[in-house]
């Protein structure tokens, strides 16, 4: 066991567990965030992705050890003072999920994707979010939402002159 000091949304938490941990089961069961879930635990449906230095990243593969002192941020991170990002509100004005189980992996993801690339065009946003898995198949609503959210963000910064967290 180790001292490991985590920065999760915006919080410093230091934990005394054994440092190969998954950084997913930290997240969830010492720290009691609910967004990144277990699905595969291989690191191929996506469930648990979560945001390291910007990047996606599956949180089920991933030892805590290895993001020690860098900033997560999960699902429940990415509100801000209580109004849903962008992202968060697309997802319910789309309607795109159907069961549920996926979404906090696909909206990280989608985070990622428009961090990096402001306006995606179809094709990018598809071969952005390869690897997220739905088996519900609402792939159509979640690439409407992603579209949504990037016009959002875009007509926010514009007005603005800044980045839009909320």
């Amino acid at each position: 066991m180790s001292d490991i000091t985590l920065k999760v949304n915006g919080r410093t938490h230091t934990l005394d567990i054994d440092p190969s941990t998954p950084l997913l089961y930290i997240l969830r069961n010492d720290l009691g965030l609910l967004g990144p879930r277990f699905g595969c635990g291989l690191g191929q449906c996506g469930a648990c992705t979560v945001i390291i230095k910007g990047a996606a990243v599956r949180s089920c593969i991933t030892p805590t050890s290895t993001v020690q002192g860098a900033e997560i941020t999960t699902l429940e991170g990415l509100a801000q003072d209580g109004t849903l990002h962008p992202i968060q509100q697309a997802w319910i004005d789309e309607q795109a999920l159907q069961c549920g189980f996926c979404q906090n992996g696909q909206i990280m993801n989608a985070k990622a994707l428009l961090d990096r690339n402001p306006d995606p065009t179809d094709a990018e946003i598809r071969e952005g979010m390869v690897g997220n898995l739905c088996r519900c198949m609402t792939y159509y609503r979640i690439q409407a939402a992603i579209k949504r959210a990037a016009n959002v963000i875009s007509a926010a910064r514009s007005a603005s002159g800044k980045e839009v967290v909320g």
